[in-house]
């Protein structure tokens, strides 16, 4: 394992800090290969904004190159053996959306293959498959229906892994320390929405950031199945969360505060969100609280690795982190 070059793509956003501690965690003597934008403007929402490298990571190699500009691309990978493509735009600028998730990354992947790289794993999102509701579905049982630039250029990006022989997971919600959009958007929805919401019945997938970075590790890293893996496969927690569990969950960590007794139709719900001002739009509320929920247990089962106990038992190491930001917009 240890002799292994392993390079990490958005690697100062969200996912790619968890990979990075992981990564060392793993074995110290591992040098990840860390690329990242020069540039970390808030007001760009790529996965390279969101959080430091890890200062354990000791002796990191920073590598500074952009998705949005190919060139800059060229010898990020040489003399690799691993490459955890992780950096992804997900705002609202449809022409950078195009610029980073498809030709940004057809281009790292061609240069992938430029240096020889062996083994390609790829994030991307269940976001691909659109509306739902969507109910236990595996990657092989859904036909996307993207409905953002994020996410079409997203599916888009995943073709050019897929050509290269690269594996592509799909990850549902995200929670941990470092999430700036799933709990600051239940909150958000909560002050406009505040009640149960249509019974709090609505089951969507979630992972732990360091269960998922645990996932993405395994199979850069692992050998047998995790070595051979190939496609599309789901990655989060094989068990889905209820709405109402979550929620209660937060409450119980003082993130959000407890939610009324009442329990208002999916249509009143709807009414209020569009009656007070915020930033969560029907569509990312209705991801939230409506059926979103997708098989993973191929993953885990494949990597060879346990999924722990779930999002909602790891909650508590984030609550810290969630208290101070409250309801913060992304950015």
């Amino acid at each position: 394992m240890s002799g292994r070059q392993v390079v990490v793509t958005g690697a100062t956003g969200f996912v790619g800090s968890a990979v990075l501690r992981h990564l060392r965690e793993l074995d110290p003597r591992i040098v990840p290969r860390a690329v990242s934008r020069t540039s970390r403007t808030s007001a760009s929402r790529t996965s390279a904004s969101c959080a430091p490298v890890p200062a354990a990571a000791g002796a990191l190699r920073r590598v500074a190159a952009d998705l949005a500009d190919p060139a800059s691309l060229h010898g990020v990978c040489e003399g690799a053996d691993v490459l955890l493509s992780l950096a992804s735009y997900v705002g609202p600028d449809a022409g950078r959306c195009e610029a980073v998730n498809s030709v940004g990354t057809a281009a790292l992947m061609a240069e992938a293959r430029r240096a020889g790289v062996r083994r390609i794993v790829h994030l991307s999102t269940c976001a691909v498959y659109g509306p739902g509701p969507h109910r236990g579905a595996d990657a092989t049982e859904l036909e996307p229906a993207p409905v953002s630039p994020a996410s079409s250029s997203r599916l888009a990006g995943e073709s050019s892994v897929v050509a290269s022989g690269g594996l592509v997971l799909r990850a549902g919600l995200v929670l941990g320390r470092g999430d700036r959009w799933v709990v600051p958007a239940l909150a958000d929805a909560f002050r406009r929405v505040p009640a149960q919401w249509d019974g709090g019945a609505g089951l969507a997938s979630f992972v732990d950031v360091g269960d998922l970075a645990r996932l993405l590790a395994a199979f850069a890293l692992g050998d047998g199945g995790p070595a051979g893996a190939k496609g599309v496969l789901h990655a989060h927690h094989p068990e889905p969360v209820r709405n109402r569990d979550l929620m209660h969950a937060l409450a119980a960590h003082g993130v959000l505060p407890e939610r009324p007794a009442a329990d208002w139709p999916w249509s009143r719900c709807l009414e209020a969100l569009a009656a007070t001002p915020g930033w969560v739009s029907e569509r990312q509320f209705t991801l939230l609280a409506r059926d979103h929920w997708y098989r993973a247990d191929t993953a885990w089962r494949l990597a060879g690795i346990d999924p722990g106990p779930g999002p909602l038992d790891r909650l508590g190491r984030a609550a810290p982190w969630y208290r101070e930001r409250g309801a913060v917009i992304p950015g």
